[in-house]
């Protein structure tokens, strides 16, 4: 999922792991109010819909899925889901755990996943999670056909033959089965990702409300938004999966910066930063603020980039223009400087952390050379005109943007300025429509554990993320070719191919890997980072 800070508040959209002392969400626990920093949700909170950190934060805890990604290593593990059984990676039989609940007290069953899933995929519905289920028998008949790129549902004679997935089926109350119309051999492990969430009875009777009150099935429930300020959650009595909470009450307090959420931090406003911004990085500040104890360092699954639609702005149309910005940036002195050395530059998009990693995918193109650059660039028949590099103003990026123009402007001698949006949510409404000329940062951490994620969600023709218009006929035959592999070991060398041709086309400069490096106050204990880069909420104790 689109990241909206540096390291990652997370798109991912997984449930955060951890039982409470019972078992479940009920009893138990250490009650109490935590408090953390949030941002603004760029759509409202329906899971198919929701392709974000700031949304996607808070629909990881009070989501439930049909499996759950351990806190620590991220493997799969059921959740609502008491198993899914395949024999040939494209036929698959889900079967559900009896007398699991939603909010409303209605019980989850086979036909909520199954509805929800129509309801996500039908392309008139515009759904940004809605490419997640093209692998399933039936897709291409629920999209329009329309001409129009970015709304293909125009115009008359376009819209969609079917409403539902034909490769879904189900079985009876707590079964269902999916048919793929290719073999994939993570489907099982994708299904922990919020755009496979369920949705009960009553989200179908008026989704746009349904988003401003969500009801999901996890140990926490949604309570109220109030815009630009808060989004409260409540532990649900009634929980009854295996990762209950400990604290009464979750708050999402929003801030416009993350040197804002920093200061509420120190002054008790809040009880968990999610990551530490940069400027309390340089000479280990954060440490000498928080004391001992009160902050941690770990690895996670965020990937930093600048991205760039060649279709928008037609200056970065050749490939050599794009690689000569890349080769004009000195990543290690802007790590070094800007973050105190907490990053490390990056050889490619896909993160150290997920299977299938492999150093070194961008070769000399993420190789700070100005003299090469140069030349790029005069090949590429130069860049006129003012380069702007767009960042959300409410990620902390100020500095390191602005480190990178200054790179550019001074290596090859292109004008690049770097320009804020107000927030997140108005930088990938902006991408979404097509407006941002210019090049623009971006950060993914994994919604599942894979290096596919890295590639086909972002990248692949007509992604929900793929603010770049990417379209590379060898590098949709090799996605193709790793989803259907035997064997993982095979997945991965295919994924790998994709990405080396999808690192030569530079549409997406590597910048840096993540570190979740968070902070918290007194009030609270038992503070963790998963994989994905969030704090495991759900286990954090009240004092």
């Amino acid at each position: 999922m689109a990241v909206a800070s540096i390291s990652a508040v997370a798109l991912l959209a997984t449930a955060c792991g951890g039982s409470s002392d019972d078992g479940g969400g009920g009893e138990g626990g250490s009650g109490g109010e935590v408090v953390v920093n949030g941002c603004t949700p760029e759509n409202p909170l329906v899971a198919g819909n929701t392709a974000e950190t700031c949304g996607g934060n808070v629909l990881d805890t009070i989501t439930a899925k049909l499996i759950h990604y351990d806190s620590k290593t991220a493997e799969p593990e059921m959740d609502i889901a008491k198993s899914i059984d395949t024999k040939d990676n494209q036929h698959f039989t889900v079967k559900l755990k009896k007398g699991y609940k939603f909010h409303d007290g209605t019980e989850v069953k086979a036909k909520n996943f199954v509805d929800a899933w129509n309801y996500t995929a039908y392309g008139p519905n515009a759904q940004q999670g809605s490419y997640f289920f093209e692998p399933i028998k039936g897709y291409a008949d629920t999209q329009c056909t329309g001409d129009d790129e970015e709304d293909p549902c125009k115009g008359s004679g376009n819209k969609a033959k079917s409403k539902k997935l034909s490769g879904l089926k189900v079985v009876d109350d707590h079964t269902f089965t999916i048919e793929t119309t290719e073999k994939v051999s993570n489907l099982p492990l994708r299904l922990g990702y919020t755009a496979f969430a369920p949705q009960p009875d009553s989200f179908f009777k008026d989704p746009e409300k349904a988003g401003q009150n969500p009801v999901a099935a996890g140990p926490y429930k949604f309570d109220s938004w109030t815009k630009n300020q808060s989004i409260k959650l409540s532990k649900f009595d009634d929980y009854s999966g295996e990762f209950g909470g400990k604290a009464d009450k979750i708050t999402f307090k929003i801030f416009k910066t993350q040197e804002a959420a920093y200061t509420a931090l120190l002054g008790g406003e809040i009880d968990i930063i999610d990551q530490v911004p940069s400027n309390a990085l340089v000479g280990d500040k954060f440490k000498s603020d928080l004391g001992d104890g009160k902050y941690l360092e770990e690895p996670n699954s965020t990937s930093q980039w600048v991205g760039m639609n060649p279709h928008v702005d037609k200056k970065l149309s050749d490939v050599n223009v794009r690689r000569a910005i890349s080769m004009a940036i000195d990543r290690k002195t802007i790590t070094k400087q800007i973050f105190d050395g907490a990053y490390e530059p990056s050889t490619g998009v896909v993160s150290p952390v997920v299977d299938g990693f492999k150093k070194g995918q961008c070769g000399e193109y993420c190789t700070f050379d100005p003299a090469k650059a140069k030349k790029l660039l005069k090949k590429g028949g130069g860049y006129d005109g003012k380069l702007e590099l767009t960042y959300n103003g409410d990620g902390g990026h100020k500095e390191w943007t602005e480190a990178v123009c200054n790179q550019i402007k001074n290596n090859i001698g292109i004008n690049c300025v770097a320009t804020p949006t107000v927030d997140f949510a108005t930088m990938l409404t902006k991408l979404g429509k097509n407006e941002l000329k210019g090049m623009w940062r971006m950060g993914w951490v994994m919604d599942y554990p894979s290096i596919e994620n890295y590639l086909t969600p972002i990248f692949s023709k007509g992604a929900s993320s793929n603010y770049y218009q990417y379209d590379n006929p060898e590098f949709e035959k090799l996605l193709k070719q790793a989803a259907a592999a035997d064997d993982q070991e095979e997945a991965n060398k295919l994924y790998q191919k994709a990405e080396r041709v999808l690192e030569k086309d530079m549409v997406a400069i590597p910048l840096w890997y993540g570190k979740a490096i968070m902070g918290w106050s007194d009030d609270v204990d038992n503070v963790k980072s998963d994989p994905f880069g969030n704090p495991v909420l759900n286990e954090v104790t009240v004092n």
